[in-house]
């Protein structure tokens, strides 16, 4: 313990122990050989005051690194929001009202449609490569959005339907959380909700041409704005799914022959020619035993009072019929994660179906992937600059290697 005490005579630090005696310790100087004594006891508390002096210090060390840290996850998260806010009342505040609308008269016993779109990802970034046949970007997605209203109008006026149900099922704008996703985006999420918006302002406005429109729409997984996907219903709707939605329901307000059907946010009931369709986005649907999970899921519904018909989801980009449920594609089609990751052969496609007044209903998967000579709706091309990547950045890679002997 010398290097706490100093020599009293010569105040040199250069005192050593030489015995203890009664409750004391005995130094003497190496420099001047005085001699002299301390009480045990006072050095035992001064090192235990020392040592908790210095837990004190780490204590509140850690709690101000916690309590820092923890600020600035909520001051990035707020500030994310106020910048996207800020974005996107900019953004929409010029935005001109859709074109005319018009009230159909509906047939008597007439077949009902329903136009499920699921996984658009509209803000995802597909260039082609040599594993990866496959393209997408903004233009590819309003003329693939194009197609799908074409060939359903098609399957549509061959039965009669005046009445369609617009059902979004969620990932309309893809996640920006990831390295990956970051690098594929066409242009950030502010400016997709605005796009996307105005891609199924130009859906709606002709399907309504030939039939009276009602929009419904659920919460997806990869367009929650927080890091965690919430299953709370409120905070489910904290998703830029729900942003279109209601962008897209102030755009059509009073407008003639179009409805918002608002209901729940991950599992939402409609009445389709008296058959009950739940809508869902399907994250809580496993890859197998698909069937006896939507037994349950009916089964659970049946156990509230509420008898469920036919079950549609998406979530996977795979395209799936069964005799109580349907699962979509994706609008994008392959792209690395299925390539590499799920070793899947995926294409562009999405689902309608046609409930009639006999309670049978017909599913049909409409291929989206080639949209030669089909011309895309207009979208302002200055929000889908892209501003991660060029496609420059991607240039075509050879997969086969020769090896000549």
């Amino acid at each position: 313990m010398s290097d706490i005490r100093s020599c009293p005579v010569c105040y040199s630090n250069q005192l050593i122990k030489c015995g203890d005696h009664r409750g004391k310790q005995r130094y003497q100087c190496s420099r001047c050989g005085h001699k002299t004594v301390y009480p045990l006891i006072l050095d035992r508390q001064l090192l235990e005051e020392n040592v908790r002096l210095a837990k004190q210090k780490q204590s509140l060390q850690d709690k101000n690194t916690a309590e820092r840290k923890s600020f600035r996850e909520h001051a990035r998260v707020e500030n994310a929001i106020l910048a996207f806010n800020d974005a996107l009342i900019n953004t929409i505040k010029d935005y001109k009202r859709p074109t005319e609308t018009k009230a159909h008269k509906t047939i008597d016993k007439g077949a009902v449609g329903l136009m499920q779109f699921s996984d658009i990802h509209f803000n995802e970034l597909v260039i082609p490569t040599a594993s990866i046949n496959n393209q997408y970007d903004f233009k590819v997605a309003s003329a693939r959005c194009r197609k799908y209203v074409l060939r359903a109008t098609k399957y549509f006026k061959m039965f009669g339907v005046k009445e369609i149900v617009l059902a979004m099922t969620g990932d309309m704008i893809n996640s920006d959380r990831r390295l990956s996703e970051l690098l594929n985006m066409a242009t950030n999420r502010s400016q997709a909700v605005v796009l996307a918006s105005e891609i199924m302002a130009c859906v709606i406005e002709e399907l309504n041409k030939e039939f009276n429109v009602s929009v419904t729409c659920v919460s997806g997984n990869e367009s929650r704005v927080k890091m965690i996907h919430e299953t709370d219903e409120i905070l489910a709707t904290d998703n830029y799914d729900w942003t279109i939605f209601n962008i897209l329901e102030l755009m059509f307000r009073s407008a003639k022959g179009v409805k918002f059907l608002r209901g729940a946010a991950r599992e939402n009931i409609v009445s389709c020619n008296g058959q009950n369709v739940l809508i869902m986005h399907g994250e809580s649907i496993p890859k197998s035993g698909v069937e006896r999970r939507v037994q349950q899921i009916i089964g659970k519904w049946n156990s509230k009072g509420v008898s469920i018909d036919f079950v549609i989801f998406g979530h996977l980009h795979s395209a799936r019929v069964g005799d109580t449920y349907a699962r979509s594609s994706s609008l994008v089609g392959a792209n690395a994660y299925s390539d590499d990751n799920l070793q899947l052969i995926s294409r562009a496609s999405q689902n309608i179906h046609i409930f009639h007044a006999d309670k049978s209903r017909d599913s049909v998967k409409i291929d989206l992937q080639d949209t030669k000579n089909i011309v895309g709706y207009d979208i302002d091309e200055s929000l889908a600059t892209y501003n991660a990547k060029s496609a420059s950045k991607n240039a075509q890679t050879t997969v086969i290697h020769k090896v000549v002997i």
